[in-house]
C-alpha cells in the first residue's frame, strides 16, 4: 500500500440541484498522489458534479473536500493554482491561435517573459501541435482541439489534473490517440490525474484505481484487476425472445456451479465456474421454465460485470436511464 499523502479527499459530499435532482448522496473519495484515478459511471451518475466541487466551480450542500492539501471551501484560490482542468467542453478561444491560447493561459497564472514562451512551445511540441500552433483554433479537428485542451490544463504545471470525459465525441482513432497521450502524461509528469469517464474500456486501460459511481454514490472501489478478479469464473449472458420473469432467475439459482443470476429485460446473466460447460445446463433449465432462448455468450469478467454486481443493473441500461432523466450539469468552460 502506498504511503503517499492523498492528493484529493472528499467526505460525505451532498449536492442537490434546483428541481430536486440529487446528484451526490454522500460521496466519499480518496486519491493517492501520483496516480491515475478513474471515476467510472453512466451519464448522470454524479461524476461531473464531483469534479465541479473539487475544482471550486460548485459548492456542496454538505460535506468536506480538499485538493493538494487545500480545503476547497476555505481556500478556493489555492486549489485553483494547484490544479489543471480539462472540461467536457473546450474553453479555448476559437478565434485565437493555439499558441496564443497557451500564452494567455500561462499569463493568467502569473507566468511571464521567456518562461511562458518556452512552456507554450514545449507543450505544442509535446502534443504534436507545433505546426498548428499558428493556426486559428476554429480550424482544428476534434482530436487536435482535445490535445490543446490538455495542454492548456498543463500550462502552469499543476499538481492535480482533472480530465472530465476527455474523449467524449471523438472518433475511435482520435480516442485511441488521446489514451496514448494520457498514458504518457501519467508516466512522464508523475501527476495526479482524476479521470471521469463513462467508457468502460477507457477506465480499464488508463486508471490505476477506479471507483464505480452510481446514483451519486461510490458503490465499489479498487484496481480494475482486483474488481474483475472478485468475479471468479465466467460471465454467461443469455438473450431471451421475451422479457425474463422472476421464474427465469428461480430456475437458474439452484443449479450447481452457477452464481449471482440476474434478469434485466430480455437478458439473464449469471456467474459460472465453467461457462462453456454451464451453457447447455442453463438453456435446459430456462426451457423448462418456459423461456425461449435467442442467444448465449460466455466471456471473462469485465467492468460491465462488476457494475452489474454492485449496481444491480447493466452499465448500458444505466446509461439509457441517465439519458432519459434530467442530467447533472456538465463541467464546461476551460482550464482557466
Amino acid at each position: 500500500m502506498s504511503t503517499r499523502a492523498p492528493a484529493v479527499e472528499a467526505r460525505q459530499l451532498v449536492k442537490t440541484y434546483p428541481g430536486g435532482v440529487t446528484a451526490l448522496r454522500g460521496m466519499d473519495l480518496t486519491v493517492t498522489a501520483g496516480t491515475v484515478f478513474g471515476l467510472l459511471g453512466p451519464n448522470g451518475a454524479g461524476k461531473s458534479t464531483t469534479v465541479k466541487i473539487l475544482t471550486t466551480l460548485a459548492r456542496p450542500d454538505s460535506g468536506t473536500a480538499s485538493v493538494a492539501g487545500h480545503d476547497v471551501l476555505a481556500h478556493p484560490d489555492r486549489v485553483r493554482r494547484a490544479i489543471g482542468v480539462v472540461a467536457q467542453k473546450s474553453g479555448a478561444d476559437p478565434v485565437a491561435t493555439g499558441r496564443e491560447n497557451l500564452l494567455l493561459q500561462g499569463r493568467l497564472y502569473g507566468m511571464r517573459g521567456a518562461a511562458v514562451q518556452r512552456r507554450a512551445d514545449e507543450l505544442l511540441e509535446r502534443f504534436t501541435l507545433a505546426d498548428a500552433g499558428k493556426r486559428l483554433v476554429k480550424g482544428y479537428s476534434g482530436g487536435m482541439l482535445r490535445r490543446l485542451d490538455v495542454a492548456l490544463g498543463l500550462m502552469h504545471r499543476p499538481e492535480v489534473l482533472f480530465l472530465d470525459e476527455p474523449t467524449t465525441g471523438l472518433d475511435p482513432e482520435a480516442r485511441t490517440a488521446m489514451w496514448d497521450e494520457i498514458s504518457r502524461l501519467a508516466g512522464d509528469e508523475g501527476l495526479t490525474i482524476v479521470l471521469t469517464t463513462h467508457y468502460l474500456e477507457e477506465a480499464d486501460r488508463l486508471a490505476e484505481r477506479i471507483a464505480i459511481v452510481d446514483r451519486g454514490r461510490i458503490v465499489v472501489e479498487g484496481t480494475p484487476d482486483e474488481l474483475k478478479g472478485e468475479l471468479r469464473g465466467d460471465a454467461v449472458h443469455v438473450e431471451l425472445r421475451a422479457e425474463a420473469g422472476p421464474e427465469a432467475v428461480t430456475a437458474l439459482a439452484g443449479l450447481p456451479g452457477v452464481h449471482e443470476a440476474v434478469a434485466e429485460g430480455r437478458r439473464v446473466s449469471v456467474r459460472a465456474e465453467d461457462g462453456a460447460a454451464a451453457v447447455p445446463v442453463l438453456l435446459a433449465a430456462l426451457e423448462r421454465a418456459g423461456a425461449t432462448v435467442a442467444a448465449a455468450t460466455v466471456a471473462r469478467p469485465s467492468l460491465d460485470d462488476v457494475y452489474l454486481r454492485y449496481a444491480g443493473r447493466r452499465f448500458q441500461d444505466a446509461e439509457s436511464e441517465g439519458a432519459a432523466t434530467a442530467p447533472e450539469p456538465a463541467l464546461a468552460g476551460g482550464a482557466r
